[in-house]
């Protein structure tokens, strides 16, 4: 198969077949260890560019199509999709190139029938192109931001109504900027300085990140797994968002750390880290737990362990909304990043956005409600609980942390203490931060921390 078939079925999987797009375009290419890098590169960008765009190709198809999108064959609207995305989006591949392969494999995947539908379409498109940029002046201003930054109208209406129109946008926007890879420095085993050095070696490009001193962000690299420097555990991909927690864990020697929906593993291996190099040098010897739901899961955390050789960190099955009687006050932080609607994230992960539906993130509040009744037990008196979430949205956010002072004995603590300067502001002295893609240089995340009560 060439570079378009592999992007078409793994459209099928994603789009039809309602797959996560990370993990099937990582097995794919892990699959393929004999593309190139180039290869490698035009796949990655013609799906995530396909399904960030998903709403607006539709549109864009539909200008020129008498059938409906939602009645052709599958095949045949993911051919279109991301036939009109290399037209719309991508001025590096000509358009009769897009519209001929569209055209070849229509008629080797047995759709000859269909394929000079798919060439009128895209040659109609080709030739019209100056139009696929406009929009009916007439259309209400959120319909119009849905069509130009591929938006479920939902999405635009809550993000309307939390935040102003300019960051609102900016939010919007912020999911079509060219990604780098963000990692964290695995101190207790190389030096930041040294670990830049490696990289470049490796042929990686490397930039400092902006708010974590151990941060970098990597990108011109083929595959990560093939680095020697992520096989020896030198880093941890992470996003610097999420780093944050570890930074105002606020981690000291001997402590006992439970993450009660760990997975892949970030946070947990960040505070495991910490405690690795706050207790060098003294007796002290401090664990963490990551626990999570099945066992698919908390093997990706075993992994991640393995190859960060984390004797101070296990990890096991356990279902957070579960009360576990021995953990009951015995942990010195408790980490809750719980699941959500992730609307922080969908820059990254595009297909977010169209899985996730308004009855399905109020169903998560009740999730996370549920979650904190329980794990809010864990911390002893005087320890933390640290409630944090990918996503955007205050009744997740900012809501759920009035729940736990409503409900439970908790006060917030300042984070100014331990954030940098440019990420202090009007809340941090209140206890938490909300982190804002288009506004912050990093995913959508809120963070909070809180002491409970001795008494």
């Amino acid at each position: 198969m060439n570079a378009r078939e592999i992007v078409l079925d793994m459209l099928i999987e994603v789009i039809e077949k309602d797959k996560h797009s990370h993990l099937v375009l990582s097995r794919t290419l892990g699959e393929l260890n004999d593309l190139d890098k180039k290869e490698r590169s035009f796949i990655t960008r013609l799906l995530n560019g396909t399904i960030e765009r998903l709403i607006t190709l539709d549109y864009d198809i539909e200008r020129f199509s008498k059938i409906k999108i939602n009645k052709m064959k599958p095949l045949i609207r993911n051919l279109l999709r991301m036939g009109m995305y290399q037209i719309k989006y991508m001025d590096q591949v000509p358009d009769s190139a897009a519209c001929n392969e569209a055209v070849k494999i229509a008629k080797k995947r047995g759709f000859q029938s269909l394929s000079g539908f798919v060439n009128g379409i895209l040659r109609n498109a080709i030739r019209n192109k100056e139009s696929l940029y406009e929009y009916p002046k007439e259309i209400p201003t959120s319909e119009r931001l849905s069509l130009v930054y591929s938006t479920p109208l939902w999405i635009i209406e809550t993000l309307t109504e939390q935040f102003n129109y300019d960051t609102m946008e900016a939010i919007l926007a912020s999911s079509f900027e060219e990604k780098t890879t963000s990692i964290r420095v695995n101190e207790s085993k190389i030096s930041k300085k040294e670990l830049i050095q490696t990289l470049i070696e490796e042929g990686v490009s490397v930039e400092e990140g902006d708010y974590y001193p151990l941060a970098l962000k990597i990108k011109n690299y083929d595959s990560l797994e093939r680095l020697q420097s992520f096989q020896k555990g030198y880093y941890q991909v992470q996003d610097e968002s999420s780093m944050i927690v570890g930074m105002v864990a606020g981690v000291k020697p001997g402590d006992k750390i439970i993450d009660v929906c760990a997975a892949p593993g970030g946070k947990s291996l960040h505070v495991a880290e910490l405690l690795t190099v706050v207790e060098k040098g003294t007796d002290a010897k401090g664990s963490v737990e990551a626990r999570d739901l099945t066992d698919k899961k908390v093997a990706l955390i075993k992994e991640n362990i393995q190859r960060n050789h984390a004797s101070n960190l296990t990890a096991k099955v356990m279902d957070a909304s579960l009360l576990d009687e021995d953990s009951i006050e015995s942990a010195d932080i408790v980490i809750a990043d719980l699941p959500c609607s992730g609307l922080g994230v969908f820059g990254k992960k595009p297909d977010i956005k169209y899985k996730m539906k308004p009855d399905q993130q109020k169903d998560l509040v009740k999730l996370q409600r549920q979650i904190l009744n329980v794990v809010t037990k864990y911390a002893k008196k005087g320890g933390t609980l640290l409630y944090s979430t990918c996503t955007i949205n205050r009744e997740e956010n900012e809501e759920n942390l009035k729940y736990i002072l409503d409900n439970f004995p908790f006060e917030v603590e300042s984070l100014d203490e331990y954030l940098p300067k440019n990420l202090i502001g009007e809340t941090t002295k209140n206890g938490y931060i909300q982190l804002i893609p288009g506004v912050h240089s990093t995913d959508g995340f809120f963070i909070s921390r809180l002491r409970r009560k001795s008494e």
